[in-house]
């Protein structure tokens, strides 16, 4: 084990080199003809500008927070400047892993459709070697950044007397992936959604032609939007998710000191765990394969399974190699430890598992909305809400059950590490994740290309598995970002001196109101941001459709058929044909990046801005009672955003299974998956970052608001040990400049009636035992 400690940044230069590998291999598969490529590389283009524009924004961002993080650190006690450096190489880390994750993924989409060609089993192939370009993308990125920057600064600062500041620097990392990640994500989540309500709302409703037809305008934004908001966006919301457990474990786990690893066992663990969780990853990868005719779902779940059980054998060796048997701070010692985990790892599949009842094809809940569909789109948003907010129940009872149980056996760092166990197969997890748009592109590429009728059953065999894996992975996102939230507000309360949140206290009930109210108001702003997007691209559309007669001609042709054109004449055919590429696709591209753009920027900067107001205007107390509140409120807003869209979506897919399109039960559904599309791709998956990125703001600048001992308050003061009380009155009582009334500690005054109080109570309390 000191051989895996001793090297792993090696372990991400592994993960690195099998993306590369997998990339080499993705771009030698076939393209198609002419067609397929033209179309794949309209979204390719249309996704890279989107990526370009984004990311010019945000180097902005980066440089400025860069600065202020600099000359904060250089005139902080217990910081230095090179937390601006872990700031920016977060950032980029995050950055780099959506642009490797987009630019596998516009190979794959057609790569993919043109396997589907051939066998299922090919296109699955191609599908799932693009989405582990982007799971150990990831993993490789963050294990190689934090290992590799960890190591730099304990040489630069060796000893456990300086490793409080080497973690407090080494969370500009963290910081650095968080801002990233929520600017991907909600200006990702804009993004397609603005596209998708577009195409669907003019092309499907008003206009009658398929999702995906080469008619509709906003097809290409529409597929653009699946790989900047499902492929970068959830693959810079699960780096973030990855980086940030693992250094909220690593504070707290400075606090325990292990007999090896020069006493840093606790310290190591979390990165250890998470190195050997890349090579479980690559192993699952080979797992998954399926033969023509096949179920591509139980594929995809012997790769995360197998993986995962992997991982649970490993991690016991790991952990019980690298903590004692017994340990001050750990009361069951190793054991302890590993059941925390294996809590973490357990609510997260189970989380997974009711997200996908409540959203699954055919399922009970879904099923209630279809009902619900025949009597018009009032029933069927009420039924969807319904869905989401009773979906909230079983998850947090679980999440619930696996904060109880880690604590109880490991303490605190036991929910940091129930959440490391639960992020460790981030490589296979976010693999079969990214699988799911690549097939949806796969999909629409096919209908564009106008493939024939069994290549799109394949894609579409793809696709709904997909949409199942989206919906487990939105679950797993949502159940980590609560346990990685908890794990780093327990290492901001550690830094900042803070013992208890009284929520009796006015402040921090205040902080406590405030952070509740967060979510609503971030979900609000990503919301109407879609709606505003979806707006102008509905107007875009429709000005083509009125306006371009080639596009007008083609489209009464589709009617007279009702969009079968095998039925049509050779005179019509000629007429539909002339249309084909006539759609100004760029122009619906520029509005979508425009709009994300534009309209990302507030709700990121709030985030960033608010825990460092009420951190440096109301304390330290006040902004854990903000954390507790945006925590509380975030994790059931994102999962009943989350589940409503994705029941609302495959509602809608039912019926159209059932070969009830243009009926207006139909319309119903499309009205709620239009309602559903912001909530589970924008505002939903937004929210775990919010909460865990305004966690690590907290904990960037715990040691500029920490509490002082002598400033600690009653109801922390009756939190302390009796030694850390002892210490607390022994040094009032020392104090040379005392009067009668008052001592004056560090220049603050405290009632001397106040610490013989304190004094008799623990004399009582000492007796009493």
């Amino acid at each position: 084990m000191e051989l895996i400690v001793s090297f792993l940044p090696l372990f991400g230069i592994i993960a690195l080199v099998f993306v590369y590998v997998k990339n080499v291999w993705v771009s030698k598969q076939e393209v198609g003809d002419e067609k397929m490529a033209r179309i794949a590389k309209n979204i390719a283009d249309g996704a890279m500008s989107f990526l370009k524009a984004e990311y010019k924004i945000l180097s902005l961002f980066v440089i400025a927070v860069a600065i202020l993080l600099y000359v904060k650190g250089t005139f902080e006690v217990g910081s230095n400047g090179l937390v601006a450096l872990s700031f920016v190489i977060g950032a980029i880390c995050s950055a780099l892993a959506g642009f490797i994750g987009m630019r596998v993924a516009t190979k794959a989409n057609v790569r993919t459709t043109q396997a589907a060609r051939t066998s299922l089993g090919k296109a699955l192939e191609v599908a799932f070697a693009g989405g582990a370009v982007m799971g150990l993308g990831v993993v490789g990125l963050g294990v190689l950044g934090l290992s590799g920057l960890f190591m730099i600064y304990q040489n630069l600062w060796p000893g456990q007397e300086n490793l409080p500041m080497v973690l407090n620097v080494l969370s500009g990392f963290s910081l650095g992936a968080s801002s990233i990640a929520l600017f991907a994500r909600v200006g990702g989540g804009i993004y397609t959604k603005a596209a998708d309500v577009g195409a669907d709302l003019v092309g499907k409703v008003e206009a009658g032609i398929p999702e995906d037809h080469p008619l509709n305008p906003a097809t290409i934004a529409d597929n653009v939007g699946d790989n900047v908001g499902d492929v970068a966006g959830m693959g810079a919301d699960l780096f973030e998710s990855y980086v940030g457990s693992i250094i909220g474990t690593m504070v707290l786990g400075a606090l325990i000191v292990t007999d090896g690893y020069n006493g840093l066992g606790a310290v190591y663990l979390p990165l250890t765990l998470a190195a050997v969780g890349i090579i479980m990853s690559i192993l699952g990868t080979f797992f998954v394969k399926v033969k023509e005719g096949g179920s591509p779902h139980k594929a995809l779940n012997l790769g995360e399974f197998g993986s995962g059980f992997l991982m649970i054998v490993a991690s016991y060796f790991v952990i019980t190699a690298m903590i004692p048997e017994s340990v001050e701070g750990l009361p069951f010692g190793a054991m302890g430890v590993f059941y925390a985990t294996l809590a973490g790892l357990i609510a997260g599949f189970c989380v997974g598992k009711i997200t996908e009842y409540y959203t699954g094809t055919g399922t009970k809940p879904v099923m209630s909305i279809v009902r619900q569909s025949e009597t018009g789109s009032a029933t069927n948003i009420i039924a969807g809400l319904g869905v989401g907010m009773m979906s909230t129940a079983i998850p947090i009872v679980l999440i619930a059950a696996a904060i109880i149980i880690s604590h109880h056996f490991a303490g605190l760092y036991g929910i940091a590490i129930a959440a490391v166990g639960m992020l460790a197969n981030t490589g296979i997890q976010l693999a079969v994740d990214a699988y799911g748009p690549i097939s949806d592109n796969a999909g629409g590429i096919a209908e564009m290309a106008e493939l024939p009728k069994e290549v799109r059953e394949r894609t579409d065999k793809l696709d709904a598995v997909g949409n199942t894996t989206a919906a487990i992975g939105k679950g797993f996102a949502i159940a980590s970002a609560a346990l990685t939230a908890l794990a780093l507000f327990a290492a901001f309360m550690s830094t900042a001196n803070v013992k208890a949140i009284d929520v009796s206290q006015p402040v921090i009930m205040a902080g406590l109101l405030i952070g509740g109210m967060l979510p609503f108001v971030f979900s609000a702003l990503s919301m109407n941001a879609v709606g505003r997007a979806a707006m102008a691209m509905i107007e875009e559309v429709r000005r083509q459709f009125r306006d371009i007669p080639a596009l007008h001609a083609a489209l009464e042709v589709m009617r007279k058929y009702d969009s079968d054109m095998s039925k049509a004449t050779d005179e019509d055919r000629a007429i539909f044909d002339a249309a084909d590429g006539v759609a100004e696709y760029e122009k619906c591209v520029e509005i979508s990046t425009q709009a994300s753009i534009r309209e990302m920027v507030f709700p990121g900067l709030l985030a960033i801005a608010v825990p460092v107001l009420i951190g440096f205007i109301g304390g330290a107390e006040m902004l854990g009672g903000l954390l507790a509140g945006v925590t509380t409120a975030g994790v059931l807003m994102a999962i009943f955003q989350s589940n409503a869209g994705g029941a609302w979506d495959n509602a809608k897919k039912m019926i159209e299974e059932q070969g009830r399109k243009g009926t207006e039960a139909h319309k119903a559904a499309v009205v709620g998956d239009t309602v559903g599309d912001p909530f589970k791709d924008t505002s939903g998956p937004s929210l775990n970052i919010l909460l865990k990125l305004m966690s690590v703001v907290a904990l960037v600048i715990a040691p500029s608001i920490a509490m002082e001992k002598d400033s600690i308050t009653a109801h922390n003061m009756e939190t302390l040990t009796s030694t850390e009380q002892v210490v607390v009155v022994e040094a009032a009582e020392g104090s040379a400049d005392t009067d009668e009334k008052t001592i004056i500690i560090d220049e603050t005054e405290i009632d001397k009636s106040t610490v013989e109080t304190e004094k008799v109570a623990l004399a009582e309390e000492v007796n009493n035992e």
